[in-house]
């Protein structure tokens, strides 16, 4: 498949696609998740690509649909559908299933719903269905703790695009790795030439580094998972509330996410914990250390009396001596024991091993008042601290990225099939909720049984259900509020929803295979002569068009008596009604003048009614199914005849008089 042969995919959007893995393969399945990891796709956008793609695959034209109303009646059923998914990401999925006159399509699609028809919505399903989200991956991770070194200037290019969180150095000579050495935790030498330099640091010698970029920055990897942890985590949860199968192994997936913190770094190793404390709190350490031993020696001093002689006095004085040097001769021993308790206490509140020799010299044997620690040997401690927690840090993400190497694209898959379960139970949802059936595509016009709208304002379960069926023309007569536009709108929703491939509301339902579907909706008011005139030009055209060989064209239409005259109404929907039987088209028109447009058409035009039972306190008492060959009695004969039967008095005679009138 030619990308930029799809519908709406130019050469920018075209290119985005082409970073995907495999862009042609994601497309033909109208793979909305991996359209979406494209650069700059959204999931709604990524829908429309795909149902174009589709489109596409299956050769299909379009132009099911073939007016505003029966747009309305598909967005309706789509609306129906997302209602009932928990994810976003569905909800958009749902965005590539519509109407098409083409087989396989329409195959393929009820294949998918039969097998979504068996899920079975849980609960608990649902709940876990609300963390799952499509992944995305991090374009933010940067690494500035090592660095990449190579001599060659066609390497340094390449390790540049492999790894561009890195900070790539060219370098001459081992002198000049040793400057990098100097200034990162870790320095990856990419030139066979270097192996065997003596460099102090840690400079590791690996010309095959670019061939396997997870070993240079796991950072990549770790900020990918820990970005979707949590989104991850929910859809092994929805694969085990909802006993999916699943070649991934989700209790190792699972334990390998726990090891890993918000940030991407690894959590659960006590060492780096311990190292990473330590480098937190040295400065706090340090001065509490000092306060150790300060308190200490005061205490010592306040415990003591020190007596000095005139001549040593005297003499200490002429030596310029100061604190330090009594200090020396006199507390000697207690300077020594608070230097040693600053030097326990720093060991101790940073747990230090490694560097317990260096955290030591950080309180020298030198006498002074008051004690304070080295600077130099304080920096030097921090710095190994640091490398100390880099280079295991960088071991434990190095270690962590191998086991989750190959656990990429497990998860990704079990993020996929988690946000199709999603759109898998809202169709299941949908055939519970309105007790749907999957409907048969075959013969002519359609027939409905046990139809309920779920387009009506009430709940479902007071929908009265529906019998009904056409083959060729019809018209439906009915009184007001009998619900003729309700079973319109039922049929048409009934055709739609079996052309997109779906179940449909109803007991069973036989739907014509067609290449389009015509609604026209009441028009509000008597039409202007222009308004008239491209109303008239819309049925020339749909007239002229069946007549051209287009076979399949279902025509519903809603009181077309209201763009004009009566009169001139009744004589216009016969020709209307008289065109279409004699190019076999399927078409149902509702309206008040179904016995006037029988007299005024040339064939014999059936006609069906919804009937109305009579009045019950006022209200209609109705028949919902339209009664085949019956021409239902308006509102106003049944007011009439209701008054006939009931008044004995003298008004009876002129009610009889007023029904009579009805009966001619």
């Amino acid at each position: 498949m030619d990308i930029e042969s799809i519908p709406g995919v130019g050469e920018k959007t075209a290119a985005a696609l082409a970073e995907l893995d495999e862009p042609t393969a994601a497309l033909q399945a109208g793979d909305v998740a991996t359209i979406a990891r494209a650069p700059g796709i959204s999931e709604g956008r990524a829908a429309r690509i795909a149902r174009a793609a589709i489109r596409e695959r299956h050769d299909d034209p379009g132009g099911f649909l073939g007016t505003s109303r029966a747009r309305e009646i598909y967005r309706d059923a789509l609306g129906l559908l997302q209602e009932r998914t928990v994810t976003d990401y569905a909800a958009s999925r749902l965005e590539t299933l519509y109407p098409s006159a083409v087989d396989s399509r329409i195959e393929e699609v009820q294949a998918f719903a039969a097998a979504a028809m068996e899920r079975e919505p849980a609960p608990d399903v649902r709940a876990a269905l609300a963390d799952v989200e499509p992944l995305r991956a991090p374009n933010d991770v940067r690494v500035r703790d090592r660095c990449l070194a190579t001599t060659d200037a066609e390497v340094y290019a390449r390790a540049r695009e492999a790894v561009p969180e890195v900070s790539v150095e060219v370098v001459d000579d081992a002198r000049q790795l040793a400057e990098l050495a100097r200034g990162y935790a870790t320095v990856i030498a990419l030139d066979e030439q270097f192996a065997g330099v003596d460099v102090e640091g840690d400079v590791r010698v690996e010309p095959d580094a670019l061939d396997d970029p997870a070993t240079v920055v796991p950072e990549r990897l770790l900020a990918f998972f820990a970005r979707n942890r949590d989104r991850i985590r929910a859809a092994v949860e929805v694969h085990r509330a909802a006993g999916v199968e699943t070649e991934t192994d989700l209790d190792a997936l699972a334990d390998a996410l726990d090891r890993l913190d918000d940030d991407g770094s690894v959590a659960g190793d006590d060492e780096l914990e311990r190292l990473a404390v330590a480098v937190d709190d040295l400065d706090a350490a340090v001065s509490t250390a000092e306060s150790v031993a300060n308190d200490h020696l005061r205490q010592a001093i306040e415990e003591r009396d020190v007596t000095i002689e005139g001549a040593d006095l005297l003499s200490l004085v002429e030596r310029g001596a100061g604190v330090d040097s009594l200090l020396s001769r006199e507390l000697a021993d207690e300077y020594a024991a608070a230097v040693e308790a600053a030097r326990d206490h720093l060991v101790d509140a940073l747990a230090l091993a490694d560097t317990e020799r260096i955290a030591r010299r950080a309180f020298t044997d030198e006498p002074t008042y008051p004690v304070e620690a080295d600077d130099g040997t304080v920096s030097r401690l921090r710095e190994e601290l640091t490398a100390a927690r880099d280079r295991r840090a960088a071991r434990l993400k190095r270690e962590l990225a191998r086991d989750l190497a190959d656990a990429r694209e497990d998860a990704e898959t079990l993020v996929d099939d988690a946000l199709e379960l999603d759109v898998e139970l809202a169709i299941s949802r949908f055939a519970r909720d309105f007790g749907c059936t999957m409907p048969t595509l075959d013969g002519t016009g359609f027939d409905i049984e046990g139809g309920r709208s779920p387009l009506l304002d009430v709940p479902i379960d007071e929908v009265e259900p529906v019998d009904y069926g056409v083959e060729g023309v019809a018209l439906l007569s009915g009184v007001n509020s009998g619900g003729k536009t309700s079973t319109l709108d039922l049929v048409a929703l009934v055709v739609v929803l079996a052309h997109m491939g779906l179940p449909v509301p109803a007991e069973r339902a036989r739907v014509e295979r067609i290449s389009e579907l015509h609604y026209h909706a009441k028009t509000q008011g008597t039409l202007d002569a222009g308004a008239f005139e491209s109303t008239l030009r819309e049925f020339g055209s749909l007239v002229t068009d069946v007549g051209a060989g287009e076979e399949g064209v279902l025509v519903l239409v809603d009181e077309l008596e209201s763009i004009t005259e009566p009169g001139a109404s009744a004589n216009i929907m016969a020709g209307i009604l008289e065109a279409l039987s004699e190019r076999h088209a399927t078409a149902v028109f509702v309206s008040h003048l179904a016995g006037e447009i029988q007299d005024a058409s040339s064939v014999d035009l059936a006609v069906d009614g919804i009937e109305a039972v009579g009045l019950v306190d006022g209200e209609l008492e109705v028949n919902r199914s339209p009664v085949k060959g019956r021409l239902a009695r308006s509102t106003p004969e049944l007011i009439v005849e209701k008054l006939a039967d009931d008044n004995d008095g003298r008004d009876a005679a002129f009610y009889g008089r007023l029904l009579e009138k009805f009966e001619l």
